[in-house]
């Protein structure tokens, strides 16, 4: 209850006794109460004039990265005896603050209360981090007082800002992929076809216009009819459409541990290392909706991915409970479908479907069963139970492989990199030249 209302409950009480009573002393005693309210309603300001501006140090940073927000509040009314600022922050932030007064010193909190002299300004700076998403920084809430603390009006004034937190980027040198129809443009991507390049294709007739150094001396030595030419397999650049899981099924385990995280990473690190090898890459989130971006090149694209990456969230759908659902529509036909997920066992028909639809499939799935093991209790019970699992599950990686899909298996403890170069690296054309 504020200091106004008790202070005229009181006034009125005393004057509401006083005619009753018919007794002026306690009317007496209820005037100065009236002078004090008097005197608040007199001296409060009329019209409240604030403006704010907000700064962010850095708009696009890692998890848990810490930004420094800083605020400007300006009055452009009549002077302001106490104001309590405060600044609406995002609920998934943290203040890097704690209740000692040295840490509020060096890192700053977002409540303030100040005294604003006409056409004065005050800033105040405070520092956050938070785990990855898209925060937005709205307004700012202002409690005005007067001086003798009789009124009181809160405003909250406009001051918008907007913090990404993307996940992080492991750069990739090479994943090689192999689909089965590739764009015009020049690229990294083995394009089935002879040509310029950089790996031996074939051997053909000499034509007009071929260098002297692709002739096949040796070939061309057991013919009688002319000079052949050694050609080579074109390398261009692909389609690619990346899919990230998002069912809960398949990413939330019990004590609320999760694998999503480590597979927007996968995501987030493919999508990277496909773009910089000049490819068109797409993605789309299968969670409780789907999400999708656009395929599109370059550092923009990049941009998006990352954007759609950074609002990801896993979620629980009827619709979407299983792989069926893919809209394969929105990939080119028989492009490179890259695939991050966990798996079930009912993932395996779908799976086997876009093999027969001529998608060329590469699954990228974190270790559940590893992953689950790290945190539970080691035991003759959960050691049985864990070999069975691993069990079924190697056996349904199996036959992921045997329809054609290339798996790469990941245990979430190794460096995403590491496993990469690893298991999808192409070897150096002088390594295959030599059939290693």
């Amino acid at each position: 209850m504020s200091r106004s209302l008790i202070l005229g409950f009181v006034t009125y009480s005393l004057i509401v006794a006083g005619i009753a009573t018919l007794r002026g002393e306690l009317i007496a005693l209820a005037l100065p109460f009236v002078a004090f309210l008097l005197a608040g309603y007199v001296f409060a300001p009329d019209k409240i004039k604030l403006e704010a501006t907000r700064h962010l140090s850095a708009e696009r940073v890692s998890p848990h990265q810490e930004v420094t927000v800083t605020v400007t509040i300006m009055n452009r009314g009549t002077g302001l005896e106490e104001v309590l600022i405060e600044d609406i922050v995002p609920a998934e932030l943290k203040l890097r603050a704690d209740s000692t007064s040295s840490s509020v010193q060096r890192f700053g909190t977002n409540r303030h209360l100040v005294r604003l002299p006409k056409d004065s300004s005050y800033t105040f700076s405070y520092t956050v981090s938070g785990p990855r998403g898209g925060y937005g920084f709205e307004k700012v809430r202002m409690r005005v007082r007067d001086h003798l603390a009789v009124t009181s009006r809160e405003v909250q004034i406009e001051a918008k800002g907007q913090l990404f937190v993307f996940p992080p980027v492991t750069r990739l040198r090479q994943v090689s992929i192999r689909p089965r129809r590739t764009r015009v443009y020049a690229g990294t991507i083995p394009a089935r076809i002879g040509g310029s390049g950089t790996e031996f294709f074939g051997v053909r007739e000499y034509q007009p216009g071929d260098s002297p150094r692709t002739i096949n001396w040796r070939a061309s030595a057991h013919s009688v009819e002319g000079l052949y030419s050694n050609e080579f397999q074109q390398e261009r650049v692909a389609d690619v459409g990346i899919v990230l899981d998002g069912r809960v099924r398949t990413n939330e385990f019990a004590r609320g541990h999760s694998l999503f995280e480590h597979s927007v990473q996968a995501a987030a690190a493919l999508a990277d290392a496909f773009l910089a090898q000049g490819n068109r890459v797409g993605l789309l989130v299968y969670a409780a909706f789907l999400s999708w971006t656009i395929p599109g090149y370059g550092k923009v694209q990049r941009e998006r991915i990352l954007h759609s990456l950074a609002h990801a969230r896993p979620g629980g759908s009827e619709v979407f409970s299983d792989l069926g659902h893919l809209p394969t529509r929105l990939f080119p036909p028989e492009s490179q479908i890259v695939l991050v997920s966990p798996l079930l066992e009912d993932d395996l028909k779908p799976l086997v479907q876009l093999r027969a639809q001529g998608y060329q499939v590469l699954l990228v799935s974190p270790d559940p069963v590893k992953f689950e093991l790290s945190y539970l209790p080691q035991g003759g019970t959960i050691e049985l139970a864990s070999r069975v699992i691993s069990m079924e599950r190697t056996l349904l990686l199996q036959k992921v492989q045997r329809a054609g899909i290339q798996v790469l298996n990941w245990d979430v403890d190794d460096p995403f990199d590491q496993v990469v170069k690893r298991k999808l690296s192409r070897p150096p054309a002088w390594l295959r030249a030599v059939g290693r």
